[in-house]
């Protein structure tokens, strides 16, 4: 991973001071696109260059994936799953991600009905989060609302739920909230 061009950076300062102990003081490490054992690595004190052949971390023999890179995901931000919404226009927003890749759309279905597009915010580089934002013409009911991010590539992110473990969560993000 260090050598195949994603970004990778060592942090020790944040807005011009020190690293926090609670962000990874006294170095963190984050490498574009792969999950925390090989990126945002926290209170980094020594780097061994090897190959994923000849070294196994931490997370390796507890049943984790070797590189677990990060897939194509997206979440709802506003407003919270639960919330009580009075009827009209109400923002949705939240943010996507596709480290190495970047986000080409973000789109929104509310009750199962049709995928629609959400506005996309500036994006800095393929690398960051992209902000997005639906104005829902929200109806009185409950009702279920998920978010699908597509990357660049147009490959739309997995509806398909899994776990963490052993090499990252998929599926949509949803939220239910009942509009008066």
């Amino acid at each position: 991973a260090a050598s195949d061009g994603r970004t990778a950076i060592l942090a020790f300062e944040m807005n011009g001071q020190p690293l926090p102990i609670e962000h990874g003081y006294p170095v963190r490490l984050v490498v574009a696109g792969l999950y925390g054992f090989v990126s945002a690595t926290k209170w980094l004190t020594k780097i061994r260059l090897t190959t994923w052949e000849d070294f196994h971390g931490y997370w390796i023999p507890r049943g984790w994936a070797e590189r677990a890179p990060i897939k194509t995901q997206s979440r709802i931000d506003v407003p919270r799953s639960g919330a009580r919404l009075e009827a009209g226009t109400v923002a949705i927003g939240g943010v996507a991600w596709a480290p190495t890749k970047g986000i080409s759309a973000v789109q929104i279905s509310v009750d199962d009905g049709p995928w629609q597009p959400a506005t996309l915010g500036a994006v800095a580089t393929k690398e960051t989060w992209a902000q997005w934002r639906f104005d829902w013409a929200a109806t009185p009911g409950k009702h279920t609302v998920a978010v699908q991010a597509i990357d660049s590539f147009g490959v739309t992110q997995t509806a398909e739920r899994r776990a963490p473990d052993p090499d990252g969560a998929t599926g949509h993000h949803t939220i239910r909230v009942e509009v008066r």
